[in-house]
């Protein structure tokens, strides 16, 4: 049969197409209503697809709300497809709204096409590459090495590893120092432990928080005399920042630079670590960069010192012509002039005597 309507029918926008992706399964329980409060907890912790936000930190969130909602006859994943898109914000707004219509019928299937669209493969394979190249920070305590390793694999879930190769990773990762400690903690060779015996020491380890003792570096003010040592002395604090310091230490050496006098430039005071417990290498490094800066301050300090002196020797000579000038200025001349009469010899008395030269 022919196509009875008209062109201005047949013209008109299509309804086709504006199904959603979700396809939530009919509910048949009655009085059924999803409260506002609910709608506004699911919207308080949206996903938007920036930068630092995790979706494996988002799906544990949206069913850890959608996990306190229980209704009679109700399935629990009707009521997670029937709220996840208010979950949503943004880019993975509309990313949600591009899927094909009808394409997602399962809760699985929603947590599989969401992580596997803001968390690829070579996000996953460069998470791999981050646990399996960890290494402890210089300025690292081992808890806090032990929970930066954690959130790698929290980032990861499926990243793949055992946890024989998470010990053997993390212990290999550590400094000397709390590999002995490790050692000590075990009785002997901690690799020699079984895996859950290696894993309690960790944690029991982790608990125990250091203060860990950091130098205490003086500011530089800025002016002309100082410019051109800031650099090193900035350069100096970062690297002594970045010693390790012996945990069971409180006692420091301290180290004073003195000042010139006037206007002078005046080094900086620190508070140089305590040597013992710090890896060879890394107090020999300070000690070269110490030697240097301080080498440094001297050269400038000396070049200060001999501009002084110049321009003392130069005010030291001006004041001095400045008052020979002066006194010549007040005073009969140095060279006196011979008498014009040398030869007149003879001299007479009011009394009229007279005597011949």
């Amino acid at each position: 049969m022919a196509d009875q309507r008209t062109m201005a029918q047949l013209l008109q926008a299509t309804t086709e197409g504006y199904e959603d992706a979700i396809v939530v399964p009919a509910i048949t329980a009655d009085n059924f209503e999803l409260k506002h409060g609910l709608l506004t907890l699911v919207q308080n912790k949206q996903f938007f697809v920036h930068d630092k936000e995790d979706p494996h930190a988002h799906i544990p969130y949206f069913n850890k709300i959608t996990s306190t909602l229980k209704f009679p006859n109700v399935l629990n994943t009707s009521i997670k497809l029937m709220l996840f898109p208010f979950s949503l914000k943004g880019a993975a707004r509309i990313w949600q709204k591009k899927e094909p219509p009808r394409s997602i019928f399962t809760w699985d299937d929603l947590v599989s096409k969401f992580i596997n669209q803001f968390f690829p493969s070579s996000k996953t394979t460069n998470l791999r590459n981050e646990i399996t190249n960890f290494q402890q920070r210089f300025d690292e305590s081992f808890s806090e090495a032990w929970d930066r390793f954690k959130d790698l694999f929290r980032a990861c879930p499926h990243y793949g590893f055992s946890e024989l190769h998470q010990l053997d990773t993390f212990y290999n990762a550590l400094n000397s120092q709390d590999q002995d400690s490790l050692n000590s903690a075990a009785g002997g060779n901690f690799l020699d432990k079984i895996p859950r015996e290696c894993l309690a020491i960790i944690k029991s380890k982790s608990k125990v928080r250091y203060s860990r003792n950091k130098p205490v570096v003086a500011k530089v003010s800025m002016n002309t005399s100082t410019s051109g040592i800031s650099p090193d002395v900035a350069e100096l604090k970062d690297m002594v920042k970045a010693l390790l310091l012996d945990k069971k230490s409180r006692n420091q050496a301290t180290a004073t630079v003195k000042a010139f006098e006037e206007n002078s430039y005046q080094a900086p005071a620190y508070q140089a670590p305590d040597p013992q417990g710090v890896l060879k290498e890394d107090f020999s490094a300070y000690v070269k960069a110490n030697d240097a800066v301080m080498r440094n301050i001297q050269t400038q300090g000396q070049n200060m010192q001999n501009q002084l002196t110049n321009l003392t020797d130069l005010l030291t000579k001006f004041v001095n012509s400045n008052n020979a000038s002066t006194s010549s200025s007040g005073t009969l001349p140095s060279n006196t002039i011979a008498n014009p009469r040398s030869d007149l010899k003879a001299i007479t008395t009011r009394s009229g005597v007279s005597f011949d030269g």
